[in-house]
This record gives C-alpha cells, sequence and structure tokens, in this order.
C-alpha cells in the first residue's frame, strides 16, 4: 500500500479516531443554571441541590479541566439559539526552581528581593487632551457571528502569560473619543 492510499484509509476509519481534546457542551436555561456534559456524561456540580450557573463557569472550568491542566473544547449553547464555541488551552506546567546554596553549601532561603520591572512603552496619537485612555493587552482573537456578536472565553493564566513573555499586542482607547490604536509589544 502506497504512502497516497494509507492516508485515505485514515480518513474512511474516522469513527475509530478516538477524540483528542475533552468535548465539553454546556447548555445554558432560561434560569441561567448550566447543564454540562463532558465527552458525553453528564458533569454534575460539586454538591447536590445547588446548580452549576453562570457565575461558577469559572469553577466549573477550573474542576474539569484540573486547574487548566488539560486543554479542553467547550461549546456554549445559549438559550436564544446562539452557540460559541472556544478551545481552552492548558496552562504551561513549570517545575520549582532548584533550592539556592549560599557559598558553603548550605542550603538557604529564597532571597525576598522584589523583581525588576521590564517596562515596554506604547505610544499613540489622536486621543481628546486629558481623556481617559483604556490599556488591554490582547491575549486572544475570536470571530464574529453571522449577527455580528462576539464572545470569548479567558483563561486568566493566558492573559500573565501575555503579559510575562512581552509578546502580543496592546490596545490603546480613548474613553471619550472612541480613538482605537492597536500596537505589537516590541
Amino acid at each position: 500500500m502506497n504512502r497516497k492510499q494509507s492516508r485515505r484509509a485514515t480518513w474512511q476509519e474516522s469513527a475509530e479516531t478516538p477524540v483528542v481534546l475533552t468535548h465539553i457542551i454546556i447548555n445554558v436555561a432560561e434560569t441561567g443554571a448550566l447543564d454540562v456534559t463532558v465527552d458525553g456524561a453528564q458533569y454534575p456540580p460539586p454538591q447536590e441541590g445547588i446548580d452549576w450557573t453562570r457565575s461558577t463557569f469559572g469553577a466549573l472550568l477550573d474542576a474539569i479541566t484540573v486547574e487548566r491542566t488539560i486543554a479542553v473544547r467547550v461549546e456554549i449553547h445559549e438559550t436564544d439559539g446562539s452557540v460559541f464555541t472556544d478551545i481552552i488551552r492548558a496552562r504551561r506546567r513549570t517545575t520549582p526552581p532548584p533550592p539556592k546554596t549560599d557559598p558553603t553549601g548550605q542550603r538557604g532561603r529564597r532571597s525576598k528581593k522584589a523583581r525588576e520591572p521590564r517596562l515596554v512603552e506604547v505610544t499613540a496619537d489622536g486621543f481628546v487632551p486629558g481623556e481617559d485612555v483604556a490599556v488591554a493587552a490582547i491575549v486572544s482573537h475570536t470571530d464574529a457571528t453571522g449577527t455580528g456578536a462576539a464572545r470569548t472565553l479567558l483563561d486568566k493564566g493566558q492573559l500573565a502569560s501575555v503579559l510575562r513573555d512581552g509578546m502580543g499586542e496592546v490596545v490603546l482607547f480613548g474613553r471619550v473619543s472612541g480613538t482605537t490604536h492597536v500596537r505589537r509589544l516590541p
């Protein structure tokens, strides 16, 4: 069997291909309660008699993703029939640094010296003098629906990662003028 035939056979056997990402489906009720399934199985709240709700959405994701250590695909079915889909990425796992030793070879406490800030200047023109200018770090992008609505799910760890790594883009938005500038971080 040549390579091309091998690929074709794989596509024909797609029913046997395992799911790579955990698939979460959340149906929102009129009351705001969330009906949650994970890979087709019901995912009940931690306490009986208490529902998952919009306000417990973060805790729900933390529980399913084991504190964001695994990536998942999330589908949210709203009461108006709209469906939102997103991928929640896993945080990078970090290993703690080895304990520091002093010159005598003894293990010592970590230094409590404050981290030096790494500053980046972002500038733009066109704002009303003295107006409040909002500054936002872009951590992800999403697409607008056919009706022009947009929605995203944010992982708080993602924001910290963008700021820590100093990569990405920043938005400057004038709250009075509506002036908007997007700048790539140097």
